[in-house]
């Protein structure tokens, strides 16, 4: 499955997540709820996957974590907050550039519409974003 089509799972699931859970529960309700969603649709899922630092030929465990990892593509950054906040998709392409991955998603699930909370960043990866109706980026 290519990045953009796994996207788009990945919001549909969400949406079906924040219609029946509503706003604002902790972050981590989002993370095994959505992480299951996936998973029934068939995606390989992995929660708080390490991010190490490589840097000068050497190996830092003091990296990061993501949130999700689905089909070892798209990294996915959730939030339950009251307001975007522009660190966000910036800790999410600090993610990507370290661990070398092209397309990620910041969903903030605090919002009440979710379509407020998607932020779709991109570290290379060629702009033939899909569009029609159901696509909702």
């Amino acid at each position: 499955m290519e990045p953009n089509e796994i996207t788009r799972q990945i919001v549909d699931a969400a949406y079906k997540l924040h219609s029946e859970l509503g706003p604002g529960l902790l972050e981590t309700v989002y993370e095994v709820a959505l992480a299951h969603e996936l998973q029934k649709r068939g995606l390989r899922v992995r929660r708080q996957v390490p991010i190490p630092i490589l840097y000068d030929g050497l190996h830092f465990d003091e990296g990061f974590r993501a949130d999700l990892l689905v089909e070892e593509t798209v990294l996915v950054e959730l939030k339950s907050v009251e307001k975007n906040h522009p660190v966000h998709p910036k800790q999410l392409r600090t993610h990507l550039v370290l661990a070398k991955l092209q397309l990620g998603l910041v969903l903030n699930f605090g919002l009440e519409y979710l379509k407020d909370g998607i932020t779709r960043v991109v570290n290379g990866l060629p702009e033939n974003r899909p569009t029609g109706p159901d696509f909702r980026l």
